[in-house]
């Protein structure tokens, strides 16, 4: 007996528009970033006494992981983007609309890597501008894209907790 298909409207793809508003913003942003901030640590804007904004190339991926390669990075994140891009909105058109948790979990990871490959594609590095320390200590600059690609990661793996914790019950 196989399962009826999922409808565009009945399926967990209505919940692309996320992924669209979070590349826009993500987009929006670092369009400002790239206009009125200029490039380096040492012109950074000091928000908070924990918080700064400022504009640095990231031509790795996350944490500047493989940042001082010779260029080759760029296309290898750009396609596992892509792959996962693909993936995720597979499994968005699998899911039904209802469940709102892996749905926007799967949009926000989708807009932040979309963000990020724009970047990527125009630039040939991904703009991040958001600075958070501890003294002299600071955690690798950041985006919007980065953050939301983060929390939406984090949803999954605590679903997959909450999901064994109700089977168990």
């Amino acid at each position: 007996m196989s399962e009826k298909a999922l409808t565009l409207k009945e399926s967990g793809v209505r919940w692309l528009w996320l992924a669209l508003f979070i590349f826009l913003a993500d987009i929006a942003i670092k369009f400002l970033v790239l206009e009125y901030i200029e490039f380096g640590w040492q012109n950074r804007i000091e928000i908070t006494p924990f918080f700064n904004l400022l504009y640095v190339r990231n031509y790795g991926a996350a944490f500047s992981f493989l940042s001082d390669q010779a260029g080759w990075q760029r296309w290898l994140f750009t396609g596992i983007a892509f792959a996962v891009t693909a993936m995720l909105t597979y499994w968005m058109s699998k899911l039904p609309a209802k469940e709102k948790w892996n749905n926007i979990a799967y949009a926000m990871i989708i807009g932040g890597a979309v963000g990020n490959v724009f970047d990527r594609v125009v630039h040939g590095f991904v703009v991040d501008y958001l600075d958070f320390f501890v003294g002299n200590y600071h955690w690798p600059a950041f985006n919007l894209a980065d953050s939301t690609i983060c929390i939406g990661a984090a949803m999954i793996i605590l679903d997959g907790f909450i999901s064994k914790d109700k089977a168990k019950a």
